[in-house]
């Protein structure tokens, strides 16, 4: 992240012509995201062997609550929430204009359920990391369907701007669909053409490029930032707090639902992570490419970066500190971890 900002500051001629790389003649998406994007994607839907979700059905209740959280509350919750701050409580302090782009950034980010950096926070959590894995990839699905037809929904009604259908179904595509359909067909071709023992050593090749592209990607969009983030540093601050509040109340309605519906803590810690956490890459690149890099829009979804690292940390810090509290051993919090 601070990478990001020097190079945006020191070498601003550069990061220009980064922004002029687009996927397509006028189709406002940066190529050098999109291929970030899909370095990240590709890899992990190699691993999915879509034929492990008809075993959920055993377990299907952490699943649902999941996607209940993600699809029903967490992006209609931001809205609620963005809209209190923005529209009511900053409007004074932003003017209307930026209230708005703020408020469709805040919204853009909810609408993204988080992938890749899932897989951390389970492993923090000592999480199921197959039933995490199929969790993520039902949540790629349905973002397949789901993530255009809310964005422009709630953007539209909270923050009054205009969406261009054509651009975000373009988004959709270029960084979900692609990558999706690439690594579920590679998967299925290799498999079946070079075997179990080549595939893996195949899946491993680009373990590397994965953390690489996801590192690059940070450099990225905070290089794309870099002017905003230092000019708005105030602005920053204040975004943040409506996106923390909305991160610890998203993450314990989802814990505490599992609670109630006896669910496994293996299962329940990783399912509350991955209701509060986003794809912050995906929100970054559509509201970059629905709004320009320089828009309140991506500065909004750039601070969600922000709040995420150290915010998701502390909640996968509390899933392990209330386990015995969860299984119903001891208090809410085990003092001794």
């Amino acid at each position: 992240m601070v990478l990001g900002v020097l190079v945006g500051k020191l070498f601003p001629q550069i990061v220009q012509v980064v922004r002029g790389l687009e996927f397509g003649a006028s189709s406002q998406i940066n190529l050098v995201i999109a291929v970030l994007i899909w370095l990240m994607i590709y890899p992990m839907m190699l691993k999915i062997d879509f034929t492990s979700i008809l075993g959920v059905r055993k377990k299907p209740k952490g699943l649902l609550i999941t996607i209940f959280v993600n699809w029903l509350v967490k992006p209609f919750s931001m809205a609620l929430l963005g809209y209190i701050f923005f529209k009511g409580l900053y409007l004074p302090i932003m003017g209307k204009e930026l209230a708005n782009q703020y408020l469709a950034g805040t919204i853009i980010l909810a609408a993204a359920p988080c992938t890749a950096m899932v897989f951390v926070w389970s492993y923090l959590t000592d999480g199921d990391p197959a039933y995490t894995l199929v969790q993520v990839a039902i949540n790629d699905l349905i973002m397949l369907f789901a993530f255009a037809p809310i964005v422009a929904l709630l953007v539209s009604g909270a923050s009054n701007l205009l969406v261009p259908m054509n651009v975000l179904f373009g988004a959709v595509f270029v960084f979900i669909v692609i990558p999706l359909f690439a690594g579920s067909m590679s998967r299925w071709v290799l498999l079946k053409a070079k075997g179990e023992a080549w595939f893996a050593k195949y899946v491993s090749f680009f373990h590397p490029l994965t953390i690489v592209a996801l590192l690059a990607t940070l450099v990225v969009i905070f290089a794309f930032q870099a002017e905003n983030i230092t000019i708005r540093w105030f602005h920053v601050l204040l975004i943040a707090i409506p996106l923390t509040i909305q991160v610890y109340f998203n993450s314990s309605i989802t814990y505490l639902l599992m609670k109630r519906f006896k669910v496994e803590h293996n299962i329940a810690a990783p399912g509350a992570l991955i209701g509060a956490s986003n794809f912050f890459e995906l929100a970054v690149a559509t509201a970059i490419t629905l709004y320009g890099a320089d828009s309140g829009a991506a500065l909004a979804t750039v601070v969600g970066v922000l709040v995420e690292v150290p915010v998701m940390l502390s909640v996968c810090k509390i899933c392990n500190q209330s386990k015995q509290w969860y299984e119903g051993k001891q208090g809410l919090f085990n003092t001794s971890r």
